[in-house]
């Protein structure tokens, strides 16, 4: 029986199959996964640390810093070029490269709602919408988002978000939410165009409900009136089954056709006070616009007259003439403070007269 002996510290490593003639075990070619394949990781000093290995997500490396700034410098270029076709009435082309720029830098909330005009200009009004709901998760007091937000809602005839977000862009407008004093003025300069947006989308939610009721009133009128053929018909025959003979069932006939007669009455008779002549009352028209005013605002200072004016027309005339319309004294916005009573009135006129936005 071979015996065997001791190996060498080389030799232990590896594994045995058998010996040799004197005793020594013969090595044979170490296995796949046998510890002397595995990779030695290199030993280093105290606070030395393996190089990180290059990142893949995305497609960047690890410098991200440098990629990101390249990544913003493309957008501000692809904006810049969309912002061009744009202004030379090439929508589809501006949207296109909004979207390019959207890609190199999807944290950036202007891009979305410049994206969401020139989708509005198409007609894609979902697609814009879907834009200015992004643009607000990233800027909450996006006043353009809101904006554009209400011309989508609007053109699918949902009025009443549309007046919501026109409201709400309105509030940006004259600076409850702006954070500084550029944002209040950059704001500040749309305040007539979205003043004159909330009044049309008053107007157009009013015309729709408008017709709504009148239609629902046409409609009711004529099935009040069936519902009374039927039992003017109904009557006539339980007459001349009766045997009321011929004059009776011109009695009742007569009857019937006296009660239909009343129930048009009652019909037209509401109708006038729906259709009275339409009349703005004064302490409702902006002196200056001449509209029908919806965030009046009264001076403040006890010297000056306490006349109310429309806020975007009062603004727009003191940037220009930095005195009172009508006493032509010095006046500064900062006098300028809200007409809550007189807006809560004008506010009340126009939902129960939305034609006189457009007055």
């Amino acid at each position: 029986m071979n015996v065997v002996k001791k190996a060498d510290s080389d030799f232990w490593k590896l594994p045995v199959s058998k010996v040799d003639k004197s005793g020594n075990p013969e090595p044979r070619a170490a296995p796949l996964f046998s510890p002397q394949r595995l990779p030695v990781r290199p030993q280093l000093q105290w606070g030395h640390r393996y190089p990180e290995p290059p990142l893949r997500r995305c497609g960047r490396s690890r410098h991200g810093d440098g990629h990101r700034i390249t990544d913003m410098a493309k957008s501000i270029q692809l904006k810049e070029e969309g912002n061009r076709r744009f202004q030379a009435g090439d929508y589809a082309q501006a949207e296109a490269l909004y979207s390019q720029a959207i890609i190199a830098d999807p944290t950036n909330p202007a891009l979305y709602t410049n994206r969401a005009m020139a989708r509005l200009k198409l007609s894609q009004w979902d697609s814009a919408i879907a834009d200015c709901s992004e643009c607000l998760r990233l800027s909450p007091n996006s006043m353009k988002a809101h904006y554009i937000l209400s011309q989508a809602h609007l053109a699918l005839r949902a009025h009443d978000d549309a007046v919501h977000h026109a409201l709400r862009a309105h509030a940006l407008c004259i600076g409850d939410d702006a954070n500084n004093n550029a944002a209040k003025t950059s704001n500040q300069n749309s305040l007539a165009t979205i003043t004159a947006h909330v009044l049309r989308c008053k107007k157009e939610r009013w015309d729709h409900l408008e017709k709504r009721r009148v239609r629902e009133t046409s409609e009711l009128e004529a099935e009040v009136l069936e519902l009374l053929a039927r039992e003017r018909e109904r009557a006539v025959r339980d007459a001349e089954e009766n045997g009321l003979g011929e004059a009776g069932r011109k009695e009742v006939e007569e009857e019937w056709d006296a009660k239909a007669e009343r129930l048009r009455e009652v019909f037209e008779r509401a109708r006038p006070k729906e259709e009275k002549k339409r009349r703005v009352p004064d302490w409702a028209i902006d002196d200056i616009s001449f509209c029908v005013m919806v965030d009046p605002v009264v001076v403040s200072s006890t010297t000056k007259t306490g006349k109310s004016y429309e806020r975007a027309s009062i603004v727009e005339h003191l940037r220009r003439h930095p005195h009172d319309p009508l006493t032509r004294e010095p006046l500064y916005i900062s006098e300028l403070r809200p007409n809550l009573d007189l807006k809560q009135a004008c506010d009340e006129f126009l939902e129960e007269n939305g034609w006189a936005a457009d007055w």
